[in-house]
């Protein structure tokens, strides 16, 4: 088997620079949609930012370039965006583990209010291996990055329910590789927040072949991810479908959630004000994703899950995530 790893030069050509607001910023452009049932859908003009602590990007936050994406391995290709955990650079393999946000043309990160709305993109996770986290979540970040030096353009104000940067509302829409997955709200209530979150993982729940390598949904192959939270002012289910090869599969639900933390209803508060769209590719030094894809969770095993064993075999590791859509149930799918 070959594996292939991301050149910085090779990227740096495919990145296209997009002007928001008065940044200097060459922001790789990835455009979205709004949708809605009597009017379709309508693009927007968005692109992602990496997020402030990008350790491997030369330039400052605010003033990055093309080559600076690409050295975090970052690329975007029509609504495609593609992140890479491991970059070469010379005769170094630097594990960039990348972290971007979804930007507004207004120089804003983009609030995505979905209480009683769906949000849909299409994925692509064979190259994503045992150990790692192709991560696509919401994050209750605050418009203009908080107001910190050079704001949401620079990729600040980064907050979830673990508490890094912040104590903040987070719903993770995917948290998975090629052989497992989870969905997890993890509201929180002030500080106190829900930081194991309330999750549903089909393997864990006994459907073993639902998400797998030539599996029920193939994740050998692209497919389409559909999120529904369904409540007109309470939000009462998040309900997970998936679409491939014009095939509809019922992904799980989840109606209850830990009301310590504001449960389900505080999720929706959340989801109502507005949330901000975050993805991620990263491994875990501490735990090996034994959380994800490991024992109850997964058929992975944690040798074959540490990082130094994924950089050694699969240096190419990277997800794909496109036709980022959202808005009415039922919209972000049709025709």
């Amino acid at each position: 088997m070959s594996f292939k790893i991301l050149y910085v030069s090779l990227v740096g050509s495919l990145l296209t620079g997009v002007a928001v607001a008065q940044s200097s910023e060459q922001y790789p452009s990835l455009p979205t949609w709004k949708c809605t049932t009597s009017g379709g859908c309508v693009q927007q003009n968005t692109s992602v930012v990496l997020d402030k602590d990008s350790k491997y990007a030369q330039g400052t936050a605010g003033s990055r370039t093309t080559d600076d994406y690409a050295a975090m391995g970052v690329s975007t290709s029509g609504d495609a965006v593609t992140m890479y955990h491991y970059v070469k650079s010379g005769s170094t393999v630097n594990p960039a583990s990348p972290r971007i946000y979804l930007l507004g043309d207004d120089g804003k990160y983009v609030l995505m209010d979905l209480l009683n709305q769906e949000l849909s993109v299409d994925v692509d996770y064979s190259a994503v291996p045992c150990g790692e986290n192709g991560a696509f979540y919401l994050s209750e970040m605050k418009a203009d990055g908080g107001g910190s030096s050079g704001g949401a353009g620079a990729g600040q104000g980064y907050c979830d329910a673990q508490c890094q940067g912040y104590c903040c509302n987070e719903m993770d829409i995917l948290e998975a590789n090629a052989k497992a997955v989870a969905m997890t709200p993890h509201p929180c209530s002030g500080d106190n927040c829900d930081k194991s979150g309330c999750g549903y993982n089909p393997y864990a729940s006994g459907q073993r072949n639902l998400w797998a390598t030539g599996g029920t949904v193939d994740t050998s192959k692209p497919f389409t991810v559909v999120t529904q939270f369904a409540g007109s002012g309470t939000l009462t289910q998040i309900t997970r479908l998936y679409i491939q090869n014009g095939k509809q599969t019922n992904g799980g639900t989840i109606s209850s959630c830990n009301d310590g933390a504001g449960g389900l209803a505080g999720m929706g508060q959340a989801l109502g004000r507005g949330m901000v769209l975050a993805m991620s590719i990263w491994n875990d030094a501490t735990q090996q994703m034994a959380w994800l894809d490991s024992g109850v969770n997964g058929p992975c095993s944690i040798a074959e899950s540490t990082p130094a064993n994924i950089q050694s075999q699969h240096p190419d590791t990277h997800v794909v995530f496109s036709n980022i859509r959202w808005g009415d149930i039922g919209s972000t799918t049709q025709g």
